[in-house]
């Protein structure tokens, strides 16, 4: 019998989850859950490289995270659901590949560099993100790494680091490979690039029905067009973005384009049947987010249980990783010895 390969993936808690985390990851996980074992990480020391001042925001949002989490359908029965502080060997493991991690490995990473772009006063913490990422990964010995397509560099970047050590020091760590969403990455409700918390362009896994048609309502469809009689455009129309992205029926979309392209269908009636299509997904999400919100216990356990499970595999990683490098066992009075005729 096979030995089901290993997933680590992970998300920090920074507020609520939105649309762009769904596409981009949560429908893939859900699936993923069925053949992997699956480790889904909710990285809040890496939260304080942006919130440091503001822990209060990084306690509710780890709770937010894995009500959304289950609301999705995220079994953690099956999974781990792990707390990435209550586990100390993310940071034994952080500090000891710091050691074997160039400097110029980390400043050409392309995810780093834009987000330090937005920090006015960049923590050691934060600049050192990525080699934390790293230990997350190879800490559980992951072979696969769903990632967004914005963080590619980190896997490869693991691949390097766990070449390196294991050329040094012995194998201990596999090199995981990267699996990236359906959609890679979600544009936000204004059009910009990406769906972000921090510039309020999102829809929220949690939002109300109503919520949901006044964002819709929102959104930019085509500047060009006056009335709906009018030919419309597709390309950069955000409504068909999300068209694209969420509905099921690809014949019936096509025909919606031309129709639009046409000028037989009109914004509002795109917009209602997106809202339609958002809110028919969102809802049974919603249904079970209410149910663990009213049983806040079982969320607890969902969190707790999985970073226990979790925990006696970074314990025994990390002792191999000791254990390869010959830092362990000090208290060996034969090392003593030896160490003290060699002087």
């Amino acid at each position: 019998m096979n030995k089901k390969k290993t997933i680590l993936t992970g998300m920090r808690p920074t507020g609520k989850l939105h649309l762009g985390h769904y596409v981009g990851a949560l429908e893939n996980w859900i699936e993923l859950q069925k053949t992997y074992n699956c480790y889904f990480l909710i990285a809040d020391y890496q939260a304080l490289g942006d919130y440091a001042e503001d822990i209060s925001r990084i306690r509710n949002s780890v709770i937010e995270v894995a009500l959304d989490w289950l609301s999705v359908g995220l079994n953690p029965k099956k999974n781990n659901f792990v707390i990435q502080s209550y586990v100390p060997e993310y940071s034994e493991l952080t500090m000891l590949l710091s050691m074997i991690t160039p400097k110029g490995m980390v400043d050409r990473n392309p995810t780093l560099k834009s987000e330090m772009l937005l920090q006015k006063d960049v923590s050691l913490g934060f600049y050192n993100y990525p080699a934390s990422q790293v230990a997350d990964i190879l800490l559980s010995k992951a072979d696969l790494v769903p990632v967004g397509d914005d963080q590619l560099p980190h896997v490869e970047l693991t691949r390097e680091i766990a070449r390196k050590f294991n050329r040094i020091y012995g194998h201990v760590f596999p090199e995981p490979g990267a699996l990236v969403g359906r959609v890679p990455r979600l544009v936000g409700i204004d059009g910009k690039a990406k769906m972000s918390k921090s510039l309020g362009n999102c829809i929220y896994l949690s939002d109300s029905e109503e919520e949901v048609i006044k964002k819709v309502n929102k959104m930019y469809t085509d500047p060009t067009r006056i009335r709906a009689t009018d030919p419309g455009h597709i390309e950069g129309n955000v409504v068909f973005v999300y068209l694209d992205a969420f509905y099921q029926d690809k014949k019936e979309l096509e025909n919606l384009k031309n129709k639009y392209k046409k000028g037989e269908i009109s914004d509002v009636e795109i917009k209602r049947i997106l809202s339609e299509i958002l809110n028919k997904l969102l809802k049974p999400i919603r249904e079970r987010r209410a149910y663990y919100e009213a049983h806040p216990s079982e969320v607890k356990k969902a969190l707790i249980d999985g970073t226990n499970r979790s925990r006696k595999i970074a314990q025994k990683t990390i002792a191999e990783v000791k254990n390869a490098m010959n830092i362990s066992k000090y208290e060996d009075l034969s090392n003593i010895k030896k160490a003290i005729s060699q002087k």
